[in-house]
């Protein structure tokens, strides 16, 4: 009698998208084409001299006279700042991303009759469908310039170059008008669209494990001479401890952006949950976690999440729409720990 096929308690997949950390740097737009002498972007700390602003949590009408007597004092505080320079106009924005071949394939995984089945699953989904699909919507969160976050607010242009890196030198050069592109709609407008379907031809070739794929990323934001910039901000639990109110993530004293939070924003591709035409795309996450929102899109009840499509998929043979397929796929590029421990 054939053993069920069962969830195996230890099963991991390495992330196929690796970004590096992105670093910022200044100059001014109409040099940009010879920018490898562009100033790096220092975090600098600024005391500043604030008001009372946050609600007030006393009960009663007795505490509550005496805690408004605190909002007429100073609020000083000390925190994280980082700008252009004024002589310099631009933000340049520059990072790394490698694309990795055996996608689908776990990295760990204790169940040999499990990992037999998940293996023909990706084969029998990549022969169907390629990685045509994910790799392009991967290809339009780097020409868009969603890597920015609010840095890519406000700004007059912005320019976003692609390089596939051989030998330490560009062996193929894409250029973007990121703001020409819709974001909501992880696509391009027409005159971007070779450039585009290029680019995810080649993503799609490194997840295939065709061919080795690095690129590099480099984005240049127009803002305006002197204007703030905006890098990661470091969560500290402890702010006392840290001596001031924020506190800006840096790379050897230059302002960056977290590696995580360039890869939130390259995978945020998932426009297949309940609610997308309206809100537009999501990162890929097993739940459709949105933190900022204080909500998941794809819950259990649902049956639209990462383990109920899975575990239908593998144990039940109960294959899934070819939209959910595509961000089953997509969660596994991600990586994870996926197994159950219970």
């Amino acid at each position: 009698m054939t053993k069920k096929l069962t969830t195996p308690t230890v099963l991991a997949f390495e992330r196929k998208l690796d970004p590096s950390d992105a670093v910022f740097f200044s100059g001014n737009w109409n040099v940009r084409q010879v920018s490898t002498d562009w100033v790096p972007v220092p975090v600098r700390e600024k005391s500043v001299r604030g008001t009372a602003s946050h609600r007030s949590k006393a009960k009663g009408s007795a505490d509550q006279a005496k805690q408004d007597m605190k909002f007429e004092s100073p609020n000083p505080q000390t925190v994280d700042v980082a700008t252009l320079p004024p002589q310099a106009d631009t933000l340049k924005v520059q990072f790394t991303l490698r694309v990795l071949g055996g996608a689908g394939t776990p990295s760990a995984c204790n169940s040999a009759a499990y990992q037999t089945k998940l293996l023909a699953t990706v084969q029998g989904y990549v022969s169907q469908h390629g990685f045509g699909e994910l790799a392009r919507r991967y290809a339009a969160n780097l020409a868009n310039g969603r890597f920015l976050w609010r840095n890519r607010i406000g700004a007059e242009s912005v320019d976003v170059i692609v390089e596939q890196m051989q030998d330490g030198k560009a062996h193929e050069t894409w250029s973007f008008d990121a703001l020409a592109l819709n974001t909501r709609a992880v696509g391009a407008a027409d005159s971007e669209a070779i450039n585009l379907q290029e680019l995810g031809q080649v993503i799609a070739s490194g997840l295939a494990g065709d061919a080795h794929v690095l690129l590099q990323v480099t984005a240049f934001v127009r803002q305006g001479a002197g204007q703030e910039v905006f890098p990661s901000q470091e969560l500290v639990l402890d702010k006392g401890s840290a001596g001031k109110s924020k506190t800006l993530y840096d790379v050897g004293g230059v302002a960056a952006i977290h590696s995580q939070k360039i890869g939130n924003a390259i995978r945020t591709i998932d426009t297949w949950y309940e609610g997308a035409d309206e809100l537009g795309p999501i990162a890929v996450e097993p739940y459709g976690s949105v933190t900022t929102q204080g909500k998941a899109y794809r819950q259990p009840k649902q049956k639209l999440d990462f383990y109920t499509l899975l575990d239908n998929w593998l144990l039940k043979d109960q294959v899934p729409p070819v939209e959910q397929q595509h961000f089953v796929m997509a969660v596994l590029i991600r990586g994870g720990v996926f197994g159950d421990a219970s």
